[in-house]
């Protein structure tokens, strides 16, 4: 664990270790997440990008499944609304 200090304009230097074993460059684009009280980088290196091809393949398709969702969210809306009609 590293202990790093923000400069006046936020910035932080990540050690060389890191970079090193992240194999982070000059240009690398860098994403961060914030998530309850804990900070996360990760870079976007071509090992990143190659790790995410495939991810969303093999089910089915993210549209189908978003079209049920909402289908059946609309179902139970119309059971509701018939239900305060009697």
């Amino acid at each position: 664990m590293y202990t790093i200090t923000a400069t006046e304009k936020g910035q932080i230097v990540i050690p060389a270790e890191i970079r090193k074993k992240m194999k982070i460059k000059k240009g690398t684009k860098i994403h961060v997440d914030l998530q309850g009280g804990t900070i996360t980088l990760r870079p976007e290196t071509p090992e990143y990008v190659d790790s995410l091809i495939g991810i969303f393949s093999g089910g089915e398709s993210l549209t189908k499944i978003l079209l049920e969702e909402r289908a059946a969210e609309y179902g139970k809306m119309e059971r509701k609304a018939g239900k305060w009609k009697k």
